[in-house]
C-alpha cells in the first residue's frame, strides 16, 4: 500500500524563496502549501496541520520564533515539527528558534540537497518519536511511557487518567468497523479538546490502543478535566447510531450464541490515579491502580470518573 503524500507548509514573506523551497520539494515528491506571513501561517496549520512546517525567522505580523512558541504550547498542534530558516550569520537567530521550539534549523542560501536531508531527517526522527496510532494520530505506548516516567522523576502533583469505552465491542460488532473507527476518531476530539481547553499548556493525551486512551494533567485539572470529557462523550455517542437504536435507547444486538440482547448505548469510564499521598516509583503501579479502579468504574451503567490518591 502506498505511503500518503508528505504535506509540506513553507512560510516565508519572499516569494522567491517559496519558489526555491516548491521547486526543490516537489520533485522529490512532497506536496507544498505556502503561507506569506506569521498569522497565515497560524491559520493555514490551525486549518490543516501539516506533516512538516518550513518557517522563517523573521517574518511579518507574527515572527517565527512566536509561531513556534504558539503552535508548541497547543495540544492539537504541538506534534508538527518545525525547521527554522535563518540567516548565514545569525547565531542568535538560531539559539533562539530552537528555544522557542523548533526541530531543526537551516542557514540561507542552502544546497537543495542538504534541504532534503534536513527534511527527511526531521520527519522520520518525528515519526519514530511520535509514534502514532494510525487512526488517531494520538502518541502510542512507547511515548506514554516515556511521558510516565518523566512525570514520576519530576516529583510535581499529577493526574493520570485511564479512559475506556463501555459497550464498543458490541457497538463494533453491530455497526461495523468503519462505524467504530469514527467513535474512536470522535472520542480523540473530545479528549483533545477538552485538555486543550480546560488542562495545562504541557498536559499529554496517548491513545494505550483500541478504545482505550490516557490524559496526564495536573492534579488540581482532573476533576473538571473528567466533567467535561464526560458531558462532551454523552452529548456525541447517542448522534452514532441509527435512529431508532437511539430513539428507543438500546441495541438489540445478537450476540456469539445467537441471542438477541438489549446493549445500552455506549458510555465512557476514568479511572483517575494521583500521586498524592505516596511515592510512585515506575509506570507499571499506575497502571495496577488505574486498571483496578476502572474495573470498578465499569460496573456503572453509565458515563463515570473515580479518583484514587493513594499511589504506591
Amino acid at each position: 500500500m502506498p505511503q500518503p503524500v508528505k504535506q509540506i507548509l513553507v512560510a516565508d514573506d519572499d516569494p522567491d524563496l517559496r519558489d526555491i523551497l516548491r521547486s526543490v520539494l516537489e520533485p522529490a515528491g512532497f506536496a507544498v502549501t505556502e503561507a506569506e506571513d506569521g498569522a497565515r501561517t497560524l491559520d493555514a496549520v490551525r486549518r490543516r496541520p501539516p506533516d512538516l512546517l518550513i518557517l522563517d525567522y523573521v517574518m511579518p505580523q507574527v515572527t517565527g520564533p512566536e509561531v513556534c512558541r504558539q503552535l508548541k504550547q497547543d495540544i492539537l498542534l504541538r506534534h508538527v515539527p518545525i525547521i527554522m530558516l535563518t540567516g548565514k550569520t545569525e547565531l542568535q537567530d538560531k539559539v533562539d528558534g530552537i528555544d522557542a521550539g523548533a526541530d531543526d534549523y537551516l542557514i540561507k542560501p542552502f544546497e537543495p540537497a542538504e534541504l532534503l536531508a534536513r527534511v527527511r531527517m526531521v520527519l522520520r526522527r518525528t515519526s519514530a518519536d511520535l509514534e502514532a496510532n494510525p487512526l488517531t494520530r494520538l502518541p502510542g505506548n512507547v511515548s506514554i511511557q516515556r511521558e510516565l516516567e518523566r512525570r514520576i522523576a519530576s516529583g510535581e502533583a499529577y493526574a493520570v487518567c485511564y479512559l475506556d469505552l463501555d459497550r464498543f465491542k458490541a457497538f463494533n460488532d453491530h455497526y461495523g468497523f468503519k462505524r467504530g473507527d469514527e467513535v474512536i476518531q470522535r472520542t480523540a476530539e473530545i479528549l483533545l479538546k477538552a485538555v486543550n481547553a480546560h488542562g495545562t499548556p504541557g498536559d499529554f493525551v496517548g491513545h494505550i490502543g483500541g478504545d482505550d486512551f490516557i490524559a496526564m494533567t495536573a492534579k488540581d485539572r482532573a476533576d473538571a478535566l473528567c466533567e467535561v470529557i464526560i458531558q462532551a462523550f454523552d452529548a456525541m455517542a447517542p448522534q452514532l447510531y441509527d435512529a431508532e437504536d437511539r430513539a428507543r435507547g438500546h441495541l438489540l444486538h445478537t450476540d456469539r450464541k445467537g441471542q438477541q440482547v438489549k446493549v445500552p448505548l455506549l458510555s465512557i469510564s476514568i479511572a483517575v490515579v494521583t500521586n498524592e499521598g505516596g511515592q510512585v516509583t515506575h509506570p507499571g503501579q499506575i497502571a495496577k491502580i488505574g486498571a483496578e479502579l476502572k474495573a470498578y468504574a465499569k460496573q456503572f451503567d453509565r458515563s463515570v470518573y473515580v479518583k484514587e490518591r493513594r499511589a504506591g
